[in-house]
């Protein structure tokens, strides 16, 4: 029984497949654990939508930016495009978007001594309050009618974290901060422009990764994050980092977290489309 952690698959259900098949992974007795961005610029997003939702029980997912923005499409709040048009368009979309609907922002395993967000979790949060805020947005996104609330968090990312701030302001924070963080400042300020990797001109402008921050709450576990193709894997005693840009022609991998030391598994993909034409 192994616990396999995968990155951003984005729609590429082919390498997805043939991932699997290197790491021999059986959902009768495997699970996965997917760090979000399952679909959207792929070649497939509606049958990698249906075979994850096929092996549900054996999944961990937590939702990324893209999964959002196929909500928020299902609910005509966002535009939709050629990759997710077959979601929309499938007799089982009430039923796969309803799915997708119930996950997580963060998901915890105190025995594996490892969660996973997508994007990481903010230097303002410990574990404790960032179970809080996911579990607060997942109320929100899970409600019968989840429309105004969707539309709210479409305005835009929120930089700082303000306990003072209004309900909506403070929920645009923790989604943002959980699907579309990268650099932050010394103070803790977000940056969601900045997608490259974390060179010397971009530290020279006072961004580091978030996961460097010098006062970062404590996290007493290891992060799984996926969001950023241009950091690539990155893994040290704190995080453990699996977009490794599978849709750009890079890599999709699989790391197994069940056991002592991270055993790692990549395929290279053929990518679906040319970095820089997003």
């Amino acid at each position: 029984m192994g616990v396999w952690a995968i990155g951003d698959i984005q729609g590429c259900y082919g390498s997805l497949q043939r991932l699997l098949q290197k790491i021999q992974f059986d959902p009768r007795y495997d699970t996965l654990w997917l760090a979000g961005d399952v679909v959207n610029r792929g070649d497939d997003s509606l049958a990698t939508l249906e075979y994850l939702y096929s092996i549900r029980d054996s999944v961990q997912m937590v939702l990324g930016n893209h999964d959002l923005t196929l909500i928020a499409a299902y609910y005509g709040i966002k535009k939709s495009n050629p990759t997710i048009d077959p979601i929309l368009q499938s007799s089982r979309a009430d039923e796969l978007i309803g799915w997708l609907k119930q996950q997580k922002f963060l998901h915890t395993d105190f025995k594996l001594g490892y969660c996973m967000a997508h994007a990481g979790i903010s230097p303002e949060f410990d574990l404790g309050m960032a179970m809080e805020y996911a579990r607060r947005i997942e109320q929100k996104l899970q409600s019968a009618n989840p429309e105004s609330w969707l539309r709210a968090m479409f305005k835009g990312g929120v930089e700082r974290f303000d306990r003072h701030a209004s309900p909506e302001d403070i929920d645009r924070y923790i989604v943002s901060s959980f699907t579309r963080m990268r650099y932050c400042y010394k103070d803790h300020r977000l940056d969601f422009k900045q997608k490259g990797a974390p060179t010397p001109e971009v530290r020279a402008k006072g961004m580091k990764p978030w996961f460097e921050c010098e006062t970062r709450k404590q996290v007493d576990l290891k992060i799984v994050f996926g969001h950023w193709s241009t950091l690539g894997f990155y893994h040290d005693e704190h995080v453990l980092g699996l977009d490794t840009g599978c849709l750009w022609g890079g890599k999709l991998t699989a790391a197994r977290i069940d056991v002592p030391e991270v055993n790692i598994v990549e395929y290279a993909c053929e990518g679906c489309m040319q970095p820089g034409k997003e």
